[in-house]
């Protein structure tokens, strides 16, 4: 395994622990991730009163899902990649909800 694919593992098997529960309260959302690159994968996020459950593979009707390299992931939730720049650079694609991209700062620590 790759040591960003060990990486990226980490990050969603510690995410349930990085919610928000207080910005989360009342959500009911999806959040897929595409990830390309050495360590890539698809995973998905679902966000429901407060609680965070994450998955590997794609889920049948994401409600926003996030692509990018797997290395700017990493790179992004680490602190060293700024995700608005990575957003206008076009490292970081959003489709769906959009209301939801601009929450994600916020739901998780």
């Amino acid at each position: 395994m790759s040591d960003t694919a060990s990486q990226v593992g980490e990050i969603f098997e510690h995410m349930p622990s990085k919610l928000n529960a207080s910005t989360a309260a009342g959500m009911n959302s999806v959040i897929q991730y595409d990830l390309g690159g050495d360590g890539g994968g698809v995973y998905h996020c679902k966000i429901s009163d407060g609680a965070c459950e994450v998955g590997e593979g794609a889920h049948d009707a994401p409600d926003m899902t996030v692509s990018m390299e797997a290395a700017d992931f990493v790179s992004m939730i680490g602190g060293d990649l700024d995700g608005m720049a990575a957003f206008m650079s076009g490292k970081l694609r959003v489709s769906g909800d959009m209301g939801l991209a601009m929450k994600m700062q916020s739901l998780f620590t």
